[in-house]
């Protein structure tokens, strides 16, 4: 299985540097069988059956990104030299792991000035990461990021335009609750009340789960032998609630659907024994063609990355023929791609549509 298997031509044009507004107007390409029926992600509640369970990462996005300056004194006076910081994610003694540009003139015991009310302290250098103590803690150091930071949008955005305040709230889901993530469970900003609110007059139910998207996400794949590839790590939890609110739908019988990617690598973690069960902890699944799966029946995802992992995740729900097929679709019919673009519906051949007449 070759890293070039999952590559195709993607148009610059169709990458998505803002959202549908409002949300659930985005298109949804639905993949069922040997069909594939273009719709709106308002359509959703058509495509499921009352008792179908979706299972959503309840994640919250921290404004990961940081501006900040290294005060330092030099020859020619007190100066200032820029620093640009992404955080990564929290570390058991409270300091945060973090990308920072240029690291290697930040020396260990230096600030980094953010704002009036947010600095940090260089406090060590592990794999080519620092790790930073901040000078506030809690609900004021939550106060504080939200005031200095700014989303930390995805490479193929960022590289477009800058973060600003619509990203605030653009690259946050309806439903995050849980802080610690530095990149959005996209297929989720698909939702607002509007859709939920459909989905609950057709008697669909929910799940929520937490997995923090970690940066790694946008990780290149840079073996060619894609099954030697090492997945990055992220933390996430299935409660024992959850558990037993997808396992009662497997037994009835009804899908359960994850929305996105995160939210499918967590619940089949926590099924790998066969059966879901609570769980918490860090994740490397990596789910490409050949995995069996025991817990998704369908997935909700956006449109991924040539040669990502989840490319090869969505060719192991569908098949790898199948999804070229679809990507082509979706090309020629000129749908969105990536975090803030268009939706698709991907149901297998065991998932049935059912009948709305």
């Amino acid at each position: 299985m070759k890293l070039s298997d999952f590559d195709f031509d993607l148009p610059e044009h169709l990458i998505a540097t803002r959202p549908a507004v409002p949300r659930s107007s985005a298109r949804m390409l639905v993949a069922q069988g040997d069909q594939i029926t273009d719709a709106t992600v308002l359509d959703l509640p058509d495509w499921l059956e009352p008792g179908d369970r979706l299972v959503l990462n309840d994640t919250k996005v921290i404004p990961a990104r940081l501006s900040g300056e290294r005060p330092r004194d030099t020859a020619q006076g007190p100066m200032r030299a820029k620093i640009e910081v992404t955080l990564l994610e929290p570390q058991a003694d409270g300091c945060w792991a973090a990308l920072i540009k240029p690291l290697k003139k930040v020396k260990i015991g230096e600030t980094i000035i953010f704002s009036e009310d947010l600095n940090a302290r260089l406090y060590k250098v592990e794999n080519g990461q620092g790790l930073l103590s901040f000078n506030v803690q809690g609900d004021d150091f939550d106060a504080a990021l939200n005031a200095a930071g700014a989303m930390p949008l995805p490479p193929y955005i960022a590289g477009k335009r800058p973060a600003d305040d619509r990203d605030k709230e653009d690259y946050q889901t309806v439903f995050a609750r849980n802080i610690g993530a530095v990149a959005a469970p996209t297929a989720s900003l698909h939702f607002d009340a509007v859709l939920l609110e459909a989905l609950v007059a057709r008697g669909v139910v929910f799940t929520h789960v937490t997995l923090h998207v970690g940066a790694g996400t946008f990780l290149p794949v840079k073996v060619e032998d894609v099954t030697t590839h090492k997945m990055h790590a992220e933390w996430g939890q299935v409660s024992e609630k959850a558990a037993a609110e997808i396992a009662a739908t497997k037994r009835e019988g009804r899908k359960v659907v994850p929305v996105g990617t995160t939210a499918l690598r967590l619940i089949e973690t926590a099924g790998r024994g066969g059966t879901i069960t609570a769980w918490q902890g860090d994740t490397d699944i990596f789910i490409y063609p050949g995995f069996t799966f025991q817990v998704a029946d369908a997935l909700m995802t956006n449109f991924h990355l040539p040669k990502s992992t989840l490319m090869m995740l969505v060719s192991a729900l569908m098949g790898y023929e199948r999804v070229k097929s679809i990507y082509a679709h979706a090309i020629a019919e000129q749908y969105r791609f990536f975090s803030y673009g268009d939706a698709s519906l991907l149901l297998p051949e065991r998932a049935e549509r059912p009948n709305t007449t």
